[in-house]
């Protein structure tokens, strides 16, 4: 990292304009700022999580996504920067199929909830599902590695499954859907 901010405010982003990593200047409102900035906002929801007690195995994967989602970030702040690889994407769908074997096979769909760090973990995935729609949304005017979208995508498939695991863990278990079939 070339500067370290001394000074945290410039004023520069008063006129409703911020910088990106190259150092072109866009709105605040530009779908590569919300992209980037709906990334960040994932890694903070992590951050909760993870202040959470959770098993050692669940901390060391999101610790790890933490690192990714920075690397993310700086990708979608950088036009043509490339941080975040196949075998980012091919990690992720090894810890959630690991995380996935001992679980029970789904017969409803399951609320958001199950304890507290479950259902920070729900909401964190919820964030994910809309950080993929922001580089998708992003991609259609701008360039966008493919791998940005996939890392997204399979992410919030990995959350989902954690927090079927954390539900397990906790005392509170998976709360299960409980609907009434509409007959006509």
């Amino acid at each position: 990292m070339g500067n370290r901010l001394s000074k945290i405010y410039t004023r520069t982003g008063d006129d409703g304009s911020t910088g990106l990593g190259d150092g072109t200047r866009v709105g605040k409102d530009s779908a590569r700022v919300d992209a980037y900035g709906t990334v960040d906002e994932l890694n903070s929801a992590l951050g909760v999580v993870l202040a959470c007690e959770i098993p050692d195995a669940v901390r060391a994967s999101l610790t790890r996504v933490q690192h990714e989602l920075f690397n993310l970030g700086g990708e979608l702040c950088i036009p043509g920067m490339a941080m975040v690889h196949d075998a980012d994407i091919e990690r992720l769908e090894q810890e959630l199929d690991a995380f996935n074997a001992d679980l029970p096979v789904l017969k409803e769909f399951i609320l958001p909830g199950g304890g507290m760090a479950a259902a920070h973990s729900h909401l964190a995935r919820t964030i994910a599902r809309r950080a993929e729609r922001s580089v998708i949304h992003l991609s259609r005017t701008e360039s966008v590695r493919g791998e940005a979208v996939r890392y997204l995508n399979r992410l919030s498939d990995l959350l989902f499954v954690i927090s079927r695991v954390l539900a397990r863990a906790s005392e509170h278990g998976e709360v299960l859907w409980q609907h009434e079939r509409i007959k006509r």
